[in-house]
Order: structure tokens, then sequence, then C-alpha cells
């Protein structure tokens, strides 16, 4: 790669304004084969549903597709793309890929990435242990020379590892690193992202991101406020980068463009905090906590199945399935909430998306 890749002026506005970035699932036939048809219309209809962006071979789309097996990384972020570019979108979108493994591996997946047009790689620190934190950054330092950087702080339960404030404080100074995704679960993990940014003097070119399913909301809606020397400094988490917003994302949409009203207000209405916890035990039926998010994706794809969106909710790995109770939990939240869910908006457009 000869040249360093860098959002546009219009990107990084739309970035640090807030976004709904779905964590793009990815759609099998009953053999557990792609299905290219339902693969797309997914993408088609984040598109349509007014999302800011799509990050594509995450933890969503199934680590699996790296596999030799399957080698489907490439195949599933070339499909995503291929529909950006067809929608000839007149606002920012911003294409996101998964990026993994050791350096060597990393670096490949950008180049991949790049290739196909990606604005962005989301960095997992998942799955290497047995590297040091100055290790990990030496490794950003090198995706970062290539691609802009969204760092991922995933929490240890599904495979990430606890950094310190001052990994996170060294990671926000390097040149290129577009936006932190936080999903440690974590308030203490959460706060430390943010601190580390605001001590930067690169904070107001990183926009700050929730993965933090246990707390969307209110991540959304909170102002950080730091004395940083002598000097206070405030900081916003500004959109989310989620798996949970794969599903219901018109409203996802809606519900981020009017917490952007409610950010002007000094007092926050009692009604967003119980928002909130509407939001977080939807999020609790889709990702299965109960199991230890053993039916995380499932979830999601029993969702989109009875959308029409996908065909079933078969996963690569046949051991990957819904949890015992899940399914009853999913039927209560559309009970409960149903003003949470989009399935009349994918109703009426469903036929013109699988086209």
């Amino acid at each position: 790669m000869s040249q360093r890749k860098a959002l546009s002026p219009e990107q990084q506005r739309a970035l640090h304004d807030g976004l709904v970035i779905p964590a793009h699932p990815l759609a099998l036939d009953e053999r557990r084969r792609l299905d290219e048809r339902h693969q797309r219309a997914l993408t088609r209809y984040y598109v349509a549903s007014g999302a800011g962006g799509i990050a594509v071979g995450v933890h969503s789309t199934q680590f699996e597709i790296r596999d030799s097996l399957h080698n489907l990384y490439e195949r599933v972020l070339r499909l995503a793309s291929e529909e950006v570019e067809r929608a000839d979108l007149q606002r920012p979108f911003i294409r996101i890929a998964g990026i993994c493994g050791p350096a060597a591996q990393a670096l490949a997946e950008t180049e991949i990435a790049a290739s196909l047009h990606y604005d962005a790689g989301l960095l997992s620190m998942g799955g290497l242990a047995e590297l040091s934190e100055l290790q990990l950054l030496k490794r950003t330092e090198q995706i970062a020379e290539q691609i802009p950087v969204v760092g991922f702080y995933l929490q240890p339960s599904v495979g990430g590892k606890i950094l310190s404030y001052e990994f996170w404080r060294a990671f926000a100074d390097i040149p290129n690193v577009a936006a932190i995704k936080m999903a440690p679960f974590n308030r203490y993990q959460t706060i430390d992202v943010v601190r580390a940014v605001c001590e930067s003097e690169r904070r107001d070119e990183i926009a700050l991101y929730t993965g933090n399913d246990d707390n969307i909301v209110n991540d959304l809606l909170t102002l950080y406020r730091f004395q940083v020397n002598g000097q206070t400094v405030e900081k916003r988490i500004v959109g989310g980068l989620l798996g949970h917003w794969a599903v219901w994302t018109k409203r996802a949409v809606e519900l981020l463009e009017e917490m952007k009203q409610v950010r002007q207000q000094e007092h926050i209405a009692a009604n967003w905090l119980t928002r909130n916890i509407e939001v977080t035990e939807t999020n609790a039926a889709f990702f299965d906590p109960a199991h230890h998010f053993a039916g995380c994706i499932p979830g999601i794809h029993e969702v989109l199945r009875r959308q029409g969106l996908m065909q079933g909710i078969w996963c690569l790995n046949p051991h990957e399935t819904l949890s015992p109770g899940q399914l009853e939990e999913i039927d209560r939240m559309y009970l409960d909430y149903p003003h949470l869910n989009d399935d009349e908006f994918v109703r009426g457009h469903l036929q013109e998306w699988l086209s």
C-alpha cells in the first residue's frame, strides 16, 4: 500500500457528530453456506435505515469467516462494499472492516480492506493474550500507517483483555487513530478510555463510540468532564458501533437523532433513563448474558429471520445456537417494547432489498 488512507473531511464531521454503525451479520443458508441474496439485502437494509456506516468482518459477522475451511473474509467485505457503492449515497457513509490477529494477519486484512474501498479498520485486541501492551501499540501503529484505525476495547468474557489507562493514553497519541469503540461492559474501564483521550492532544481528532450493550442510552447521553493541566475538558460518546444495532436499525437511527437533541438540554428527562433500561433489556434477550453471551449471534439472527432478512439462524459453527429460554425472551421483547422494533419499515422494503 503506497499511501496512507484517511477519512474525508465530510466523513470526519459525520463520525464526530455521531453515527449508527451496525455490526454486519453473516447470512447463511440451511447448508451453512453464504446466502448472497440475503447478505446483500442486509446491507441494503442498513443503508436504507439511515445508518452512517457498517462494520463488516467483526464479531457479528463471525470470526470463522477467516478460517481456511470457509475463506469468506474477502468475499463478505466485497459484497457489502459493492452494495454501498451501488447505493450512490449523497451523504457521508463509513465502511469499517474488522481487523484481527497478530501483526502479519492484521496487515494482510488491512490490505484487503483498503483494496475494497473500506474507510477504516476496527482493530481487535482480542485473542492476543500473549502480546504485551507495548506490542499491541506497535501493531496499532503499523495498521494506522495504512488505514484509519478504530480502536476496540472488547470485554474479557468474549476474548478481550483488560488494558490499562496508560495503554489507552498512548493509543490516543497514535496518528490516524480516528475513533475508539468501548465495549468492556464496565464503567471503570470505559472511564479509563474517555479520560485517556481527554488527556491526549489528539482529543479533538478521536470520536468515541459505545459498544457497551448494557448501557447504550446512558453512554450516549453522558457528558464526561475532566481537569487536564488546569483546564476543563469535556467529551461525549457520540454514536454506537454495535451488534445490537444490526436489528431494528431504523429505530436506532431515530433514537440517536432524538438523543442529539436531548443533549442540548441542561436536564435529561427521566423517561430517557427508562428508555435505557428498555434498550438494555432487549439487548439481554438478543445477546444472552444469562448464558455468558453464548447465544449473542443467533439472537441477532433470530430477529432478522422474523423480519425476513435472513432465512434462518444458522452459524458457521453448528454448535452456536439459541440458548434455553432465549426464544421466549425475544418473544417477550416484542410484546413488552413494540415501539423499539422496525418491523413495519422492513416489511415495506423487504422485496426491494431482496431483488
